[in-house]
């Protein structure tokens, strides 16, 4: 019997449609789109918050991105397992080049102005160093995730003495761009998301873990939840951004989410299961159609930084626009045409989907 949020029917994917999607990814995509939303909206256009909502908005900030880079993981693998042998480097290729996609479209959505440091590029980079990584067996994917998370704090100070004259270097703007997409990103980095992808890597390998093994999962996010706190307390002057305690608390928060979902995945009350397939519908259709609910996000903040709207006074009209008007037009696309268009285009475009005629073989 399938769970509420683990399956959907299994039916071939067209190309506008994905019938056969699994929901899991969905539903934690969506939850890490919608995260991106509040987290965005919050500081920029509700103003004075009180403290504890100030501080569920950073939760949510500090989560969006590893939770992306998880799921681009699983995804990557799930692809890689669907697709016949003798066509996964093709699969390699298409995920390169995505990731190249993705950093020119990051750069011109950047170039659009507004509050918001766009993640596209960072993403793109991480599919170009990630795909190739698929052919490795799963020693040398918990060898690489565990030396780039214990060497994590070294690994950003050694980059900012190696690439810091590049980011100071404006003659060279590509040069101080792909620095800081590798190492010195205020928000993002490669060094920081790479890890979280192997995560992904390693859970989709292992039949997604439910049951069980989610014990262990929770207790490791909870013991790694408490590395802030603690260094908060003890460590007054900070901490670099990047480093072991920024790491411990992006790693805590991307298991506490995947076992809360992979255990909500596992109810067997079949009332509480209707009530969860309900619930998970919006998250599941934002997933869906994350990368498209994006890109208008960033549209819309352009446009409203143009006017001077942002940082400025509480705009409860245009946050009502920004969250849940874009949770209601990705749920509404979702249920009418299915696939986002910019992900349809994105796998058109990379030879992903076919244009026309069956799906190949491998292809969900």
């Amino acid at each position: 019997m399938s769970h509420p949020l683990q399956t959907a029917s299994h039916a071939p994917v067209a190309p506008r449609r994905q019938i056969g999607r699994l929901v899991v990814p969905d539903v934690l995509r969506g939850i890490a789109i919608v995260a991106m939303l509040i987290a965005h909206a919050d500081g920029a256009l509700l103003r004075g918050m009180p403290a504890p909502i100030d501080l569920a908005m950073d939760e949510l900030n500090d989560l969006a991105s590893p939770l992306f880079a998880f799921v681009m993981g699983i995804s990557a693998q799930l692809v890689w397992d669907r697709t016949v042998p003798g066509r996964r480097g093709v699969v390699v290729v298409q995920q390169m080049a995505r990731g190249v996609i993705l950093i020119v479209l990051g750069v011109w959505l950047a170039a659009w102005g507004g509050w918001v440091d766009v993640v596209l590029a960072y993403l793109g980079v991480l599919l170009i160093v990630a795909a190739p990584l698929l052919v490795l067996s799963s020693v040398w994917i918990v060898g690489i995730a565990a030396a780039l998370v214990l060497l994590a704090e070294p690994l950003v100070q050694t980059a900012q003495l190696l690439l810091g004259p590049a980011v100071a270097d404006l003659s060279v703007p590509i040069a101080a761009d792909a620095a800081r997409w590798v190492a010195l990103g205020a928000n993002y980095r490669l060094l920081s998301l790479l890890p979280m992808f192997l995560l992904g890597v390693l859970a989709a390998r292992r039949g997604m873990p439910a049951g069980a093994a989610l014990g262990p999962i929770a207790g490791v996010g909870l013991m790694l939840a408490a590395v802030e706190p603690i260094a908060t307390a003890t460590l007054p002057g900070g901490w670099p951004s990047g480093g072991w305690i920024d790491t411990a608390h992006d790693l805590a928060l991307v298991l506490l989410v995947y076992a809360g979902v992979a255990g909500l995945a596992g109810v067997r009350s079949p009332a509480l299961r209707r009530v969860l397939r309900v619930l998970a519908v919006p998250l599941r259709a934002c997933g869906s159609v994350a990368l498209s609910l994006y890109v208008l996000q960033i549209a819309l903040i352009a446009w409203w930084w143009s006017m001077g709207i942002g940082y400025q006074r509480t705009e409860w009209g245009l946050w009502l626009v920004l969250v849940p008007g874009l949770v209601l037009i990705g749920l509404g696309w979702w249920r009418v045409v299915g696939l986002g268009p910019i992900e349809w285009l994105l796998g058109a475009v990379t030879g992903r989907y076919r244009l026309i005629g069956r799906p190949q073989s491998g292809e969900r």
